[in-house]
């Protein structure tokens, strides 16, 4: 009558990433498990359990890209400037902010 309810796992999506380590330890065929961030570790967990992920979620750029992106576009603006070209200077600093709005889209 009052028995044990059985634990449900929660929602891959919903573990943190140290959860989400525990999980991949028990899996044998995922290695280098802590060089790993949570976006790697759904995706090899999803992968070695036959789970297919979402392609809509996966369209859009990641933050990493995303920075690096904007990491070349400084660089690049800051040569237009010593170069005293305003136009491409102007043009990099508004693919900059564009990238940066991308960016905070994402970590909301």
């Amino acid at each position: 009558m009052g028995g044990k309810k059985e634990a449900k796992e929660k929602p891959l999506e919903k573990m943190t990433s140290k959860e989400l380590r525990e999980l991949a330890f028990k899996i044998p065929e995922i290695t280098g498990v802590h060089g790993m961030n949570k976006e790697e570790l759904l995706s090899k967990i999803k992968k070695s359990r036959g789970i297919k992920e979402d392609t809509a979620k996966a369209k859009g750029s990641s933050a990493r890209e995303i920075k690096q992106q904007i990491k070349k576009l400084k660089a690049a603006h800051s040569t237009a400037l010593d170069s005293d070209d305003k136009k491409m200077a102007g043009i990099y600093r508004k693919r900059i902010v564009r990238l940066k709005k991308k960016s905070r889209r994402l970590a909301a």
